[in-house]
Order: structure tokens, then C-alpha cells, then sequence
């Protein structure tokens, strides 16, 4: 395994800034906001927040560039947010958009390595996948290709969801993209290619005609019938994409919008505003481009205070009852893999709870609580009669 440590910071202005294919002047701009990390010896750089002209998530290691996944626009209105994403574009597909976490794979040095959407390396992540997809042969014939993807399943230390015949965690293949251009591969080379390699993939609900000429069914009302099923099935919206997988835009189900506020009001002192009050805005523009009656916005309005109080009402009563909250977590893997992923939680300053741990099969499967301090602080000082200053 070679140490980059040295290399990157040697070359980096005079390489690096070649392979992200912006001048030297941009890339010293640049590297006051990299941050540096090691994985297992390896030194890297990463770019964690969003930078004009780097994807966020873009790391810099062994002399070559890991390109980070491009932000994702949302449309709140598909009836006009399609045309004025798309353009003159003839076709779009349509794919689900899954509810774990993202991540990036590509083979640095002959190692599989798994980036996270900041660019962190996630140990976790990069030992699990490989029991979960076999990517070797891809990488031998591809050897540039980063697999983008999420990891999905209720056994998941970030993200955890429900989803059917996923039993722990399981890997689900969205993009394919050059590891360091960034350029994505055509949606239906993508999907061929990764058939080919046996690489499960996210749903394709269809390629449809973007303004209805062939079929008469604009792509905005194709969209709205995909989102109704999978809003009834509590699954997260779709994400669209121009043929040639240049063009992406997202909307969300009102089940998933509810479904976070839900769960970002257990912990409302952790979650900022804008969090909450983005996915309050999506449900008001959906509940007017669906024309809804006045009965069925009272209902809708029901259901969001419903997600609203009473997942808060449950967190202030636990908080009174003497407990702690947290977002709590199941896992399954080897135990060295679950002890390198505690310790990379623990590495970005979290505190980490084991609640339960046994052995199943030869795996360590433990629960885990991640506390969320500020919740259980000032709703334990509000309890005790503090002020609240506003």
C-alpha cells in the first residue's frame, strides 16, 4: 500500500489541480478548505463542504482525484420544474430514489475503497460492501469507474429503512461515473453494464417521452402516478435523469417528508430549522400542484402535525421519565468491523452507546445508540424551569 501522504502535498498544486481541471491559482484557493485524514496509514484531503467548481465529497489520495457525486436539484412543482430542468430534452427516466446513505467505490491502488457523500473514507463501508457485491471483475475491466450507490436495509449505522427482502444492509448501484472527470456513463449503458456484472441496481420505472408526443402523458404525469404508489408504499420519490444521465433532478413522497420531520422532531434541538422547514415547504407546494381538496389538506395537515408533536411529545416525555434519547442503530458484520466503525463515529465526535450485542451466524450483531446531546440538554434544562430566551 503506498503512502501519499508526502505526494499529495508535494504535488498538489502543480497535479492535483490538473486532474480537477482547475488552474493553479483556484486549487491554492482551494486547499485551505481540504480537509486532511488517514485511513490505515493513508493520508487524504477531502473537500466537505461544497466548493465552487469541486463536487463536495472529492478526495485527493495516491496522486489521482476521487470525484465527489454532484448535488442533486429538487423541483417542488413537477409540471414546471421538469421542463425548466430538462430543457428541450425528448426523453427522461425515471429511477427510484432509495432512503439510506450515499456512497461512492473505486479502486485506489488495488484497494476498494467506499467514500462517503463528504469524501470521508467510511471503514465500514468498505469492508461490508464487499460481502454484499462482488466488484472486483468490474474494476479489472474498468478500472477508472467509480460505482455510486446506496446502502440500503434496516441493519445501518446511518441511515436505517425498511424495504422489502433487505433483511440487514444491502448495496443498490444508482450512477456510474469516471473516478476522476466525474463524467457519467449513458442511463441505459449504465444499467447494461451493471446487469452485466451482477450489480443490483435501483429500480428503472421507464424512459418516458418528456412532453407527452408519443403517448399523450407528459413525463410530469407519468412522475405524479409513480409518486402516488410509492407514497401508498412509504418509500422515499424518484430521481430523474436525461438519457445521457447528464441532467438529474429529485422529488420526494409525502411519506417521506413526513417521515423525517417524524424523526427530526424526536431530536428537535439537533435538527436545524432549515432541515425542518424545507420539508414543511415541499408538502404545501405538493398539496396545491395536486389540487387537493380542502378535506384532504386537512388531512394532510393532520398526518404533519401528527409527525410533528406527538414524535416531540415523545422525546420530552422520555427526557421527564429520567432516559436519554438517541438515534439508535442496528449492525451486522465481523466484530473487527464493527469496532472500526465505532471508532470512526467516535473519530468525528460522537458519543456512542452499546445498548445490546450477540453473536449470530459468525457475525457481531450489536445496537447502538448515537447521543444526541443537545436534545437531552436543554430539554432537560427546559424541564428544570429554564428561561427560554427568543
Amino acid at each position: 500500500m503506498t503512502d501519499t501522504g508526502a505526494d499529495a502535498h508535494a504535488d498538489g498544486s502543480t497535479e492535483y489541480h490538473k486532474l480537477l481541471g482547475i488552474g493553479e491559482r483556484a486549487f491554492e484557493t482551494l486547499e485551505p478548505h481540504l480537509e486532511t485524514r488517514s485511513y490505515e496509514d493513508r493520508e487524504y484531503r477531502h473537500v466537505s463542504d461544497y466548493r465552487r467548481g469541486v463536487e463536495r465529497g472529492t478526495a485527493l489520495l495516491a496522486g489521482t482525484v476521487v470525484r465527489g457525486f454532484p448535488k442533486v436539484p429538487r423541483t417542488l412543482v413537477l409540471e414546471e420544474g421538469i421542463p425548466d430542468q430538462f430543457g428541450d430534452r425528448e426523453a427522461i427516466a425515471v429511477e427510484e430514489k432509495l432512503n439510506g446513505y450515499n456512497v461512492r467505490v473505486a479502486r485506489i491502488d488495488g484497494e476498494q475503497l467506499a467514500f462517503s457523500r463528504s469524501g470521508m473514507i467510511c471503514p465500514f463501508t468498505t469492508r461490508i460492501i464487499e460481502r454484499l457485491v462482488d466488484l472486483e471483475p468490474l474494476f479489472d475491466e474498468y478500472p477508472e469507474a467509480m460505482v455510486c450507490g446506496e446502502m440500503i436495509g434496516p441493519e445501518n449505522p446511518y441511515t436505517a429503512h425498511d424495504y422489502p427482502y433487505v433483511d440487514s444492509i444491502a448495496f443498490r448501484a444508482f450512477d456510474w461515473r469516471d473516478r476522476e472527470s466525474g463524467e457519467p456513463l449513458p442511463v441505459r449503458e449504465r444499467r447494461e453494464r451493471y446487469e452485466r456484472f451482477d450489480v443490483p441496481q435501483t429500480p428503472l420505472f421507464g424512459i418516458y417521452d418528456a412532453d407527452g408526443a408519443g403517448n399523450g402523458d407528459g413525463a410530469a404525469d407519468e412522475v405524479r402516478e409513480i409518486i402516488a404508489d410509492l407514497n401508498e408504499r412509504g418509500r422515499e420519490g424518484v430521481v430523474m435523469k436525461s438519457p445521457d444521465g447528464d441532467v438529474q433532478l429529485k422529488y420526494t413522497t409525502s411519506a417521506a417528508n413526513q417521515g423525517d420531520l417524524a424523526y427530526a422532531f424526536s431530536f428537535p434541538f439537533d435538527y436545524g430549522q432549515p432541515f425542518m422547514f424545507r420539508r414543511l415547504i415541499r408538502e404545501a407546494f405538493q398539496s396545491v400542484e395536486w389540487n387537493e381538496s380542502d378535506e384532504e389538506a386537512r388531512e394532510r395537515a393532520h398526518d404533519l402535525g401528527e409527525a410533528i408533536l406527538l414524535s416531540m411529545r415523545d422525546t420530552v416525555e422520555t427526557v421527564a421519565d429520567g432516559d436519554s434519547v438517541g438515534e439508535r442503530h442496528t449492525v451486522r458484520a465481523s466484530s473487527e468491523t464493527i469496532d472500526v466503525l465505532f471508532e470512526h463515529l467516535r473519530g468525528q465526535g460522537l458519543a456512542v452507546e452499546l445498548e445490546d450485542e450477540r453473536r449470530e451466524d459468525g457475525d457481531r450483531v450489536v445496537t447502538f445508540r448515537k447521543r444526541t446531546q443537545s436534545t437531552n440538554d436543554k430539554t432537560r434544562n427546559y424541564l428544570e424551569g429554564h428561561i427560554v430566551r427568543e
